[in-house]
């Protein structure tokens, strides 16, 4: 840990000097704007690609809605695991911030004195992308490729190490899809009993739309088919 700590591979702060000078040579507008967006902006965007997916999932009905809107519950779950797994990583791996251990970087997020490996940011915005990709694919797709621009865009911002995103990008994913098997077997059934709910049905398909098979009352239709005969 100690290369991490005194500031990381050779190649990991030539790429940040690399990547951070663009920065430098940009106008101060463009900083601005990448500043919001690469703290704020993108994950905002993949959460409203979130509810879109939702709102086609609803419509889907049946069974594949019961999975997507599993699926949906299971990435902010899993982004939330992931953080709490960084926070005895960042204290135990203990690396600055780069701009505290390098001069001459531009910094464009303020405030920030906690450790740097891994990064919080890329880590969730790749969980949530991991699991939209669950719910569907082509949404998936563009939710990955946004959580991919927000890793490079905090070494842009110069408050992470491209090893720091890099490590962001592999434990989101890596939560999303290892506890992926056990999350889906227990959410299924939730979202199959809301789907089959008249009250909150409307969580998990749109009005219109097939509902869930639900099982067959087997006594019951049995009785109605003697009835039938008799008459």
């Amino acid at each position: 840990m100690a290369g991490l700590t005194a500031g990381g591979p050779n190649v990991d702060v030539s790429l940040l000097y690399e990547v951070n000078g663009w920065s430098l040579r940009a106008p101060g507008w463009v900083d601005r704007t990448v500043g919001f967006v690469g703290e704020y902006g993108l994950l905002l965007a993949i959460v409203l690609l979130m509810l879109w997916c939702w709102r086609g999932v609803r419509r889907s009905g049946g069974a594949v809605a019961v999975e997507g809107f599993a699926a949906l519950v299971w990435a902010p779950l899993a982004a939330g695991i992931a953080l709490l797994v960084n926070i005895p990583l960042r204290e135990f791996v203990g690396r600055p911030r780069p701009f505290r251990s390098h001069d001459g970087l531009e910094v464009l997020a303020s405030g920030k004195t906690d450790y740097s490996f891994v990064s919080d940011h890329a880590t969730l915005a790749m969980a949530l992308g991991v699991g939209l990709f669950m719910a569907n694919r082509k949404l998936g797709f563009f939710g990955i490729g946004l959580a991919l621009l927000e890793a490079f865009l905090r070494v842009y911002m110069g408050v992470h190490y491209p090893t720091d995103v890099v490590g962001g990008l592999a434990l989101g994913t890596a939560v999303a899809l290892l506890f992926a098997p056990l999350a889906m077997a227990l959410l299924t059934p939730v979202a199959r009993a809301v789907a089959g709910s008249r009250r909150v049905g409307w969580l998990v398909r749109a009005k219109g739309a097939c509902e869930p098979a639900r099982p067959v009352d087997l006594p019951r239709a049995s009785a109605n088919r003697e009835n039938d005969l008799a008459a």
